[in-house]
C-alpha cells in the first residue's frame, strides 16, 4: 500500500471495522521496521566514518612496507647519497603524519603532473647523472639505465605515497614497493638484503591481510571493533602473528624448492655484476704506499675453509709476483701468459715443479669464496697443483657453462689469472704444495743461476749507493744465500717500525727515505727493501702481493680475509727447491677482541653460509647436499634403531626384575583396574566424579569473569539437579521460559536469578558472576534435598 499519514494513536478511535483495524496494525509494524532499518543505516554510516582496527593495521603495514623496500634499496650501496637517504626519511615522515591523523598532502591531479614533469628530465638523468655514477663499472651503460630507472621508481613511489587516498592507490603503492625490492635484489647479494627481504615478506602478508579485513568490514552489518582500545592491541598481535606464520611457511616451502630444483646455469644478468666500487691494488703496477691505503679498509675480500685449520695460520695467499722495480713502483714487464685448460672433471692442473720441492712439501686442500675485486688474479698458497671453480661465473664448477671450457692463465712467475675476470662472488677449491724444506737443506742449495734468471730477477734501477753498502755490511758474516736472506729479514724486522701513518710525500726516491730517514713504513716498503738488497748481493728475489691468512672464525670454521690483510712479502730463489717465502715486515699490533667481535663472528659465519649455499648454489652443491643427507639419514636410522633396542631391552629387564621380586602382587594391578571400572558404574561415584570435575574447572580458571563456558557448565549442573526432582526442560523452552515454568516457590526465585545471570554471561557478553552462581547452585541443591520430587 502507498505511504500515508499514520492515525493518532493517542486518541480513542471511533468504532473501526475489523479489516481497518488489522490494516492500521500492519502499517504501524512496517513503520517500526523502517525506523529500525534507518537507525541501523545511520549507525553503520557513523561507524564507517570512524577509524577501525583493520584500517589502522592496514595503513601501518603499508607504510612499513614502503619504508622496508626503500631501505633495502638504500642498503645496496649502489645509489647516490640523495637517492639513498631521502626515500627512507620521506617514508618515516609520512608515517609520522599519518599517526597524527593527517590526510594526503598532494592531490591526484598535482601528483600526475609531477610524474609527467619527471619524465621530461629522465633523459638527463639517464645520459648525464646516472652515466657519471656508473663510469668505470662493468656494463656501465646497463648499470646507468638501471640507476635511472631506480631513481624514477623511487620518485613515483614517494609521489604516490603522499597522494594516496583510496584502495587503488594503496594497491599501487604495494606493487611499487615490490618493484623496489626487486631492484635491490638486482643491485646486491649481501646478507643484509636477506634480512630486509624477510621483513618485507612479512609486511606484505600483513598488508594484504589488513586490506581484505578492512574491505570486508565495510559491508558488515554488525559494528566493527573500535580503534585505540585494548581490543585493538590484541587484534594487531593476532594479525601480526598470522602474517609471520604465513611468511615462515612461504620461506620454508621456497627454501625446499630452491634446494631441490636443478641448478645448471646462472641468471640472465649474473655475468653483469653491478659493483661500481671494487677494491684495487692488485694489478701489474703497484706503487709504494698503495697497499698502505688498502690496509685501512676492513671490507671482506675472501673466506677460506681448509681441513688444515691449525696449520693455516702462517699461510700467505699469493696473488701476483712482480719482477721489475723502477725506484717507485713494481711491475712485470712481460707477462707471457699461457692458457691451462681444465680436464673433464673441471680441475685445472699445473706441472713442472722441482723434484726436491715435491719431496719436501706438504699438500694443502682449501676452498675459497672470493668477493668481487679489481684484479683477475687467483689467490692460492705457495705452489698450486690444481684448481677447480666457477671462474666463468656461469654453470657449475665442473666445467663452466654449457659448451664452454674453464681455463686459467699462468705467467712465468707462476701467478694465476682468471681470463673471465669475474665481477661477482665466486667459489673455487684447490690443492697446493706448501714447502717444508728447513734451513740445512736450503743452505746446501747451489748458487748457479741461469742467464734468464739473472736478467729478470737481478734487475736494479738507479739506486742510492747506501742501500748496497747496507746490504753488504749486515751480511758480511753470512756464507750462503739462505743465511744472507735470513739476516736481512731479521734486520728489517727488528730495526724498523711498522706503521700505516706515513706523513709527507714519499718523494722521487722513497726506498732510501724509508731505510735511512723515516725508518718506519708498511709491508711493501719492507718487502721492496729486502728484495733490492738481495739483488745487490746477486741473489734472485721478487716481490709478491697477496693476503695474510686473516682471522680464524671459531663459529664458522673458516678464515675471514679482509682488505686490511693485504700484504707484500719476498720470494727468494734456491736452485733445486724453487721460490721460498721470506717476510721482513714486523707483525702489526693485534686488535683487542670484545663482545662485538664475538657477534661479528656469528654474522660472518652467516654470510659465508649465505654465499656458499645460496649465491653460489649449483649442481655440484646439490650433489654434495644429497650425499650428505643420505649419509646422515643412514647414521640417524642406525642411532635411532640402537636407541630403541637399548630402551626395549632395559624395559624388559626392569619388568622381569620387578615381576620376580613381587610375585605376590602380580594380580593386584589387573584386579585394581577392574574394580575401578566397576566402581564407575555406580551413580554415586559418577556424580562425585562429575562434581569434582566441575569444581576443578571452576577453581582452575585463570579469568573466571570472562569465561562463559563456566556459566554453561553450572547451568548444566542446575538442569541435572532439577531433572532429578521432576523439573525437566522441554526441547522448545528457552532458559527464561523454563525458569518461569518451575512452580516450586521454594526454589523458583533462586532458579530465576540463576537463569538471569547465566543468560547475561552466555548470550549478553556480560562478565560471569561465578561466585553468585555457585552460591545459588548450593542453595538450590540444599533446598531440593528437603522437598519431595515434583509430581
Amino acid at each position: 500500500m502507498p505511504w500515508g499519514p499514520l492515525p493518532d494513536t493517542r486518541s480513542e478511535p471511533a468504532a473501526l471495522p475489523a479489516a481497518q483495524s488489522d490494516e492500521c496494525y500492519d502499517v504501524l509494524r512496517d513503520r517500526e521496521a523502517v525506523n529500525q532499518i534507518s537507525a541501523m543505516s545511520a549507525a553503520a554510516r557513523s561507524i564507517a566514518a570512524e577509524p577501525t582496527v583493520a584500517e589502522s593495521f592496514f595503513h601501518a603495514s603499508l607504510i612499513l612496507l614502503v619504508f622496508t623496500s626503500v631501505t633495502a634499496l638504500s642498503s645496496t650501496g649502489k645509489l647516490d647519497p640523495l637517492a639513498a637517504l631521502l626515500p627512507p626519511a620521506a617514508a618515516l615522515f609520512k608515517g609520522f603524519r599519518w599517526w597524527r591523523g593527517h590526510g594526503p598532502e598532494l592531490s591526484h591531479r598535482f601528483a600526475t603532473w609531477l610524474v609527467i614533469g619527471y619524465l621530461a628530465v629522465f633523459p638527463a638523468d639517464l645520459f648525464l647523472f646516472s652515466r657519471s655514477l656508473a663510469s668505470g663499472t662493468p656494463a656501465s651503460g646497463l648499470f646507468a639505465a638501471l640507476l635511472a630507472a631506480t631513481h624514477f621508481l623511487l620518485f613515483v613511489l614517494l609521489v604516490r605515497l603522499y597522494s594516496a587516498a583510496n584502495d587503488r592507490d594503496a594497491l599501487f603503492l604495494a606493487l611499487l614497493s615490490f618493484a623496489a625490492i626487486l631492484a635491490a635484489a638486482i643491485l646486491t647479494i649481501d646478507t643484509s638484503f636477506l634480512v630486509l627481504f624477510f621483513i618485507f615478506l612479512s609486511l606484505g602478508v600483513a598488508t594484504f591481510l589488513g586490506y581484505e579485513m578492512r574491505r570486508g568490514a565495510r559491508g558488515a552489518v554488525m559494528s566493527p571493533l573500535p580503534a585505540r582500545t585494548e581490543v585493538e592491541r590484541r587484534f594487531h598481535i593476532a594479525l601480526g602473528l598470522a602474517a609471520v606464520c604465513v611468511s615462515l611457511g612461504a620461506i620454508l616451502i621456497g627454501s625446499a624448492l630452491f634446494f631441490l630444483f636443478p641448478r645448471f646455469s646462472a641468471g640472465y644478468l649474473s655475468h653483469m655484476g653491478f659493483q661500481p666500487s671494487l677494491m684495487s691494488g692488485f694489478s701489474d703496477n703497484v706503487e709504494l704506499g698503495q697497499i698502505g691505503e688498502i690496509k685501512k679498509n676492513r671490507s671482506v675480500v675472501m673466506r677460506i675453509r681448509t681441513p688444515q685449520s691449525a696449520g693455516a695460520s702462517g699461510i700467505r695467499w699469493r696473488g701476483i709476483a712482480l719482477t721489475t722495480f723502477d725506484g717507485r713502483r713494481w711491475y712485470t714487464a712481460e707477462r707471457q701468459e699461457q692458457a691451462v685448460a681444465s680436464s673433464s672433471d673441471g680441475w685445472v692442473t699445473l706441472k713442472g715443479f722441482p723434484e726436491n720441492l715435491r719431496l719436501h712439501s706438504a699438500p694443502m686442500r682449501y676452498t675459497v669464496l672470493l668477493e668481487p675485486i679489481a684484479t683477475d688474479a687467483v689467490f692460492a698458497p705457495s705452489y698450486v697443483l690444481s684448481l677447480r671453480g666457477n671462474f666463468s661465473g656461469q654453470g657449475d664448477s665442473r666445467g663452466g657453462a654449457a659448451g664452454r671450457q674453464t681455463y686459467l692463465l699462468v705467467d712465468p712467475t707462476v701467478s694465476l689469472f682468471n681470463p673471465f675476470h669475474n665481477f661477482t662472488t665466486f667459489r673455487y677449491e684447490g690443492i697446493s704444495l706448501v714447502p717444508t724444506a728447513g734451513p740445512p737443506l736450503l743452505r746446501e742449495a747451489p748458487e748457479e743461476y741461469s742467464e734468464s734468471m739473472r736478467r729478470t730477477y737481478l734487475q736494479l734501477p738507479r739506486l742510492d749507493p747506501r742501500i748496497s753498502e747496507l746490504a753488504r755490511n749486515i751480511t758480511e758474516q753470512a756464507a750462503t744465500p739462505f743465511d744472507k736472506a735470513a739476516i736481512i729479514e731479521y734486520y728489517l724486522r727488528t730495526n724498523y717500525r711498522y706503521t700505516l701513518d706515513l706523513s709527507g710525500h714519499p718523494g722521487e726516491d722513497p726506498l732510501p727515505r724509508f731505510l735511512f730517514a723515516t725508518r718506519a713504513g708498511h709491508c711493501e716498503y719492507f718487502a721492496s727493501a729486502m728484495t733490492i738488497m738481495l739483488r745487490t748481493l746477486g741473489i734472485p728475489a721478487r716481490l709478491v702481493n697477496g693476503f695474510l691468512p686473516g682471522e680464524y672464525n671459531d663459529v664458522g670454521g673458516d678464515y675471514i680475509v679482509r682488505a686490511s690483510d693485504a700484504h707484500s712479502w719476498v720470494e727468494v730463489f734456491f736452485p733445486g727447491f724453487g721460490w721460498m717465502t721470506f717476510d721482513p715486515t714486523p707483525p702489526a699490533p693485534d686488535r683487542e677482541k670484545g663482545l662485538l667481535s664475538g657477534l661479528a663472528a656469528y654474522w660472518d659465519w652467516f654470510e659465508l653460509t649465505w654465499n656458499e649455499w645460496v649465491i653460489n648454489y649449483d649442481f655440484t652443491h646439490q650433489v654434495v647436499l644429497t650425499q650428505n643427507m643420505q649419509r646422515n639419514s643412514r647414521t640417524w636410522r642406525e642411532r635411532a634403531r640402537t636407541f630403541f633396542d637399548r630402551g626395549q631391552r632395559r624395559a624388559k629387564d626392569w619388568m622381569k626384575s620387578w615381576s620376580s621380586s613381587r610375585i605376590a602382587f602380580r594380580g593386584i594391578l589387573p584386579a585394581a583396574l577392574a574394580l575401578f571400572l566397576v566402581a564407575l558404574n555406580f551413580p554415586v561415584l559418577r556424580r562425585a566424579f562429575r562434581r569434582l570435575r566441575l569444581e576443578w574447572r571452576v577453581r582452575s580458571s585463570a579469568a573466571p569473569g570472562q569465561d562463559s563456558q563456566l556459566a554453561s557448565l553450572l547451568y548444566v549442573e542446575l538442569l541435572r539437579l532439577l531433572a532429578r526432582r521432576g523439573f525437566r526442560r522441554g526441547p522448545s523452552q528457552t532458559p527464561l521460559e523454563f525458569a518461569a515454568a518451575v512452580g516450586s516457590p521454594a526454589i523458583a526465585p533462586a532458579v530465576g536469578e540463576f537463569t538471569q545471570l547465566y543468560s547475561r554471561a552466555r548470550f549478553g557478553g556480560a562478565a560471569c558472576d561465578l561466585q553468585r552462581l555457585r552460591v545459588l547452585l548450593q542453595e538450590i541443591r540444599a533446598t531440593l534435598r528437603q522437598v519431595s520430587p515434583a509430581r
